[in-house]
């Protein structure tokens, strides 16, 4: 797929848009005022994938830990702001290479151009993030309530703010609980804008059902070619979200980044228990950063080579199972042992 051309914007030590990787990004949920233990979250997200991340700053004590955090991470901290131009500069000055904030919301012309210079003097870039719970009364009462044309000119007004006052390091984010009105915001936006986009589905809900509406949003602009960095927001562990976006990525081919695992739905042909040994293989794979795929297949007839493309995998027969590479069969093994046999070759591959 072509990807839309946006504009490159630097957050901290990487790019967003332009011909950048699509960067996968996440929130702590953890109380920003608490250094130690956002720290540790942050430092857990990095080791699961995670390129961006962004702390909720409510107040001023939230906007001093910002300072002690972000000289004990190695990824980019964006600083998330309501209403309060006040946040915004202390977070600057306490060392965040990005801030999610929207100009209308923080008072008259000469705070946002505060902001804005203060932004600039620092290569800060600002996120516009708009969505379907925070329209304007005006808007609504246009359009007659929440609408994708709506949204994206909210949006468009909060970026007329920041380009008045001789700002342009913009990404932009238009995000609802509504799946297809997600994805018509962006396509609509997309065609408007050269700025870099940030995917997500807000409010998408708990780990399951969260991440098939995020999937569904996020993938298919992604699959378009629109979306240059993303969030899945999911309620629960932050871990989940980078998961969940990894495997976004991977699927459309967007990342070769990490381990990529696959396995059939099982049949009438199936001999072992393979909803087992699938679960015992998904799990042993946890935290192992190697660049291959791995299968796990339910027939020894057709497991090798439906799998082909796959590095190494098994195919299960009765009470036993192939343990195959790049589709050559390499060790039969009893099913008890596949398991271990299987990720005992992975970690000396």
């Amino acid at each position: 797929m072509e990807r839309v051309r946006t504009k490159k914007v630097k957050v901290g030590n990487l790019y967003v848009g332009g011909d950048a990787p699509i960067s996968l990004q996440s929130m702590t949920n953890t109380d920003t005022r608490n250094v130690d233990a956002t720290v540790e979250q942050i430092l857990e997200l990095e080791s699961a994938g995670c390129e961006i991340i962004r702390c909720a700053v409510p107040d001023e004590q939230a906007a001093d830990a910002i300072k002690h955090i972000v000289k004990r991470i190695n990824i980019p901290l964006v600083a998330d702001i309501h209403f309060d131009y006040r946040l915004a500069l202390k977070s600057i000055e306490n060392g965040v290479s990005a801030l999610r904030i929207n100009p209308g919301n923080i008072g008259n012309q000469n705070r946002v151009k505060e902001v804005a210079e203060r932004a600039k003097e620092k290569n800060i870039p600002i996120r516009i993030g708009v969505n379907s719970g925070s329209l304007d009364k005006e808007l609504l009462r246009k359009y007659g309530g929440v609408s994708s044309e709506a949204l994206v000119e909210s949006a468009l007004q909060h970026v007329k703010i920041l380009e008045q006052v001789n700002f342009s390091d913009i990404v932009i984010s238009i995000k609802s609980s509504n799946v297809m009105q997600m994805i018509d915001s962006y396509r609509l936006i997309s065609g408007k804008v050269d700025y870099p986009l940030h995917l997500g589905v807000t409010e998408a809900g708990t780990l399951w059902r969260g991440a098939i509406k995020s999937s569904i949003g996020i993938g298919t602009l992604l699959a378009e070619g629109i979306g240059d960095t993303i969030r899945v927001s999911l309620t629960g562990d932050p871990i989940e979200e980078i998961k969940t976006g990894k495997e976004i990525l991977k699927s459309l081919g967007l990342s070769h980044k990490g381990l990529e695992f696959i396995s059939c739905p099982t049949c009438g042909r199936t001999e072992i228990n393979l909803i087992k040994i699938a679960q015992e293989v998904e799990k042993g794979l946890e935290g192992m950063n190697k660049n291959i795929k791995v299968a796990v297949m339910g027939c020894v007839v057709n497991g090798p080579g439906e799998a082909r493309e796959a590095d190494i995998g098994i195919a299960g027969g009765k009470g036993e199972g192939l343990i195959f590479k790049k589709g050559k069969i390499i060790k039969k093994v009893k099913e008890n042992e596949l398991v271990e046999e299987l990720l005992k070759e992975i970690k000396d591959m």
